[in-house]
């Protein structure tokens, strides 16, 4: 997965919706939560504080760190399958 955002979502004038936002996040995994934060970090930069998308990518930006921290460990897992694991810095190890 690119850091690289779609060029239509930062055309001058165009307005980040919340759908925006959960197009971005839906698909994330603990190995991309930390990129896919950064570029929803960059969508709403600027946004007043009570728009809807920055308050979506708000809840979005933790949720992702979490995810990168954390896990993932909800949605269906087969039963030969691990549930995905967080990512694992070299500072972790140790």
């Amino acid at each position: 997965m690119s850091g690289q955002e779609r060029p239509d979502r930062l055309e001058p004038g165009r307005r980040v919706s919340v759908d925006d936002i959960r197009e971005l996040v839906g698909p994330a995994t603990p190995h991309f939560a930390l990129q896919i934060r950064d570029r929803v970090a960059r969508l709403i930069e600027g946004l007043e504080p009570s728009d809807p998308a920055r308050v979506e990518g708000e809840r979005a930006i933790a949720r992702l760190a979490r995810l990168a921290a954390e896990g993932q460990a909800d949605g269906h897992v087969q039963e030969h399958e691990q549930p995905l694991p967080s990512l694992r810095l070299e500072r972790d190890h140790g």
